[in-house]
C-alpha cells in the first residue's frame, strides 16, 4: 500500500492524532524512541496546538556535537517532523546508557529555505524526554520548555541527501541545548503522511 493511500485511510478513519502517528511509525520507521517522542508530544500539548504530522524524514550518521546544559552526548539519528500547520521538529535520541527514553526536540514555526540547500527553522521550545518524566499510556511524556535558537540544515529531502544539521538554542532557565549532526552519507528516508498544502514560507522538501 502506498504512503498517500495509507494517509487516506488514515484520515477517513479519523483515530486519535497520536495514534496516526504510532500507526505510521510502525509501519514505515519501526524505531521506538522515535514514535515514543512523537506520539507523547502529540499528548502533552494544548488542543489549539495539534501536531498531526504530514512529513517526517530519518537520518542516519553522528553527532560531533551534542551538548545538553554543557553535558556531553552522542547520537546516531536525527528525525525531522512537519505538522500540518507548520510547526516543525529535528528530534534526536541520545546515546544515553543511563535513559533508554532521553530524547530531545528542537522545534519552531515557520521553518523555510534561504537557500537551494539550506534550510532555516527558528526556534521557540524545547521538548526534552527522560525515564523520570509521567507516562501516558505508560510513555514518558515530554515536557515543554520555551527556547529561541536556531536550526540549519544543509542539503534538501528532494535530492534524497541531508550534509549536515546544527541547531543551537537556549531555554528560559538559560539552559543550552546544542547540535551538530553529519550524515553518514545514506540516503534518508522520507514519507508523507498525507497531502496538504505547505504551511511553511518555502516547502523545504519540494
Amino acid at each position: 500500500m502506498t504512503d498517500k493511500r495509507i494517509g487516506l485511510r488514515l484520515f477517513k478513519l479519523r483515530p486519535t492524532r497520536s495514534g496516526i502517528v504510532a500507526v505510521l511509525c510502525r509501519r514505515a520507521l519501526a524505531i521506538a524512541s522515535i514514535c515514543f517522542v512523537t506520539t507523547s508530544f502529540a499528548q502533552s500539548l494544548p488542543d489549539e496546538v495539534d501536531p498531526d504530522i504530514d512529513l517526517y524524514a530519518l537520518m542516519s550518521g553522528s553527532c560531533s556535537t551534542l551538548k545538553i546544559g554543557g553535558h556531553d552526548f552522542t547520537c546516531k539519528t536525527v528525525a525531522y517532523f512537519h505538522s500540518e500547520k507548520g510547526r516543525a521538529d529535528f528530534t534526536v535520541p541520545l546515546d544515553d546508557p543511563a535513559d533508554e527514553s532521553h530524547v530531545i526536540s528542537f522545534s519552531g514555526e515557520n521553518g523555510h529555505r534561504t537557500q537551494a540547500n539550506l534550510y532555516l527553522l527558528a526556534i521557540d521550545r524545547m521538548l526534552l524526554k527522560s525515564k523520570e518524566r509521567p507516562k501516558v499510556d505508560g510513555l514518558p511524556v515530554p515536557v515543554v520548555q520555551s527556547s529561541s535558537g536556531l536550526c540549519k540544515q544543509v542539503g534538501n529531502f528532494a535530492a534524497g541527501q541531508v550534509s549536515s544539521i546544527s541547531c543551537s538554542a537556549t531555554d528560559e532557565a538559560g539552559k543550552t541545548y546544542q547540535l551538530q549532526f553529519e550524515s553518514d552519507g545514506s540516503p534518508i528516508t522520507i514519507r508523507r503522511v498525507r497531502q496538504s498544502a505547505p504551511t511553511i514560507r518555502q516547502d523545504p522538501y519540494r
